[in-house]
């Protein structure tokens, strides 16, 4: 029996045709350059700026229509008493007073909880330790040890010290375990699996894996040290013949200016503002934002 060959179908030759291009108009720009207006709408630093100064035409516009600077002084007034007293140095010697104490606190709270982290990432009992330590001392203010802090050191420096560890510690230890505890298992393998052991596992893997709540930690910690020792100023002030910048707005309180107080809490929240988006935010920079953990 004799197969045929297989024949191969005849190819069909498809005719050529042209699509004419719609109008895409409505579909809208793919790609324009912004506007001057679009860009300083979407600008981190304007849109700052633009609500701190509709806080202070509202702060004036109040301060004025209450016409009573006893109880509440106008930005004016204000921003008059904290440049005279920038001038003659009196706000400045404060300031360098408080933070050269917040400085000592919030190093050695940062020294202590690198220490309790350190154990407590090493065993399962030493995570015991700090989580049943946080969870006691956490919660329980700086400002309540005050009266202890007098009587075991004294009128001054030591005093001030003390609370502002108390109040770095437990904040700063607490976000640094959670980091370490929350980095995967996947990446932990990872760094084995390379030969990393030691001080490289940890530096190389567990710290910027964990890095991320450690910023949180140290950003509670300073927040809680600059009110505690400004609370704390405001208790007993005078530390090492000097008052910080708690007793400032505390010799104001008693004389009855409330512009230099308010000239003092102004001082508060500028300190604040320049460690956060200067300080804070350069870190953050550099580590999680260039590293992609965060937006």
């Amino acid at each position: 029996m004799t197969v045929a060959p297989s024949q191969k179908p005849a190819q069909v030759r498809r005719p050529e045709f042209e699509v004419e291009l719609t109008d895409a108009h409505a579909i809208g720009d793919v790609e324009r350059p912004l506007t001057i207006t679009e860009r300083l709408v979407n600008n981190e630093a304007v849109q700052r700026l633009t609500i701190l100064v509709t806080l202070i035409v509202v702060w004036e516009v109040y301060a004025r229509w209450l016409n009573n600077g006893l109880l509440f002084p106008t930005f004016t007034e204000t921003i008059r008493t904290f440049s005279k007293d920038i001038a003659n140095g009196v706000l400045v010697d404060r300031t360098i007073t408080s933070l050269r104490t917040l400085a000592i606190g919030y190093a050695l709270g940062l020294l202590l909880a690198a220490v309790l982290t350190t154990v407590a990432v090493a065993s399962t009992a030493g995570t015991r330790v700090l989580s049943t330590l946080t969870a006691m001392f956490n919660p329980l203010p700086a400002i309540a040890l005050l009266p202890l802090a007098l009587i075991w050191f004294g009128l001054g420096t030591p005093s001030l010290v003390f609370v502002i560890v108390h109040s770095v510690l437990w904040a700063v230890a607490l976000n640094t375990l959670i980091g370490f505890r929350s980095v995967p298992e996947t990446l932990r393998m990872s760094g084995r699996n390379v030969g990393l052991k030691g001080a490289r596992y940890v530096g190389l893997i567990l710290i910027p894996a964990a890095f991320p709540s450690i910023l949180a930690g140290l950003k509670i910690g300073w927040a809680f040290a600059w009110r505690t020792l400004v609370a704390a100023e405001l208790v007993f002030g005078v530390s090492s013949r000097s008052g910080g910048i708690g007793w400032y707005i505390f010799e104001a309180r008693n004389d009855l200016d409330t512009a230099t107080v308010f000239s003092g809490l102004l001082a508060v929240i500028l300190i604040g503002l320049v460690i956060e988006s200067v300080f804070f935010r350069a870190i953050e920079a550099r580590t999680v934002n260039l590293w992609g953990m965060q937006r």
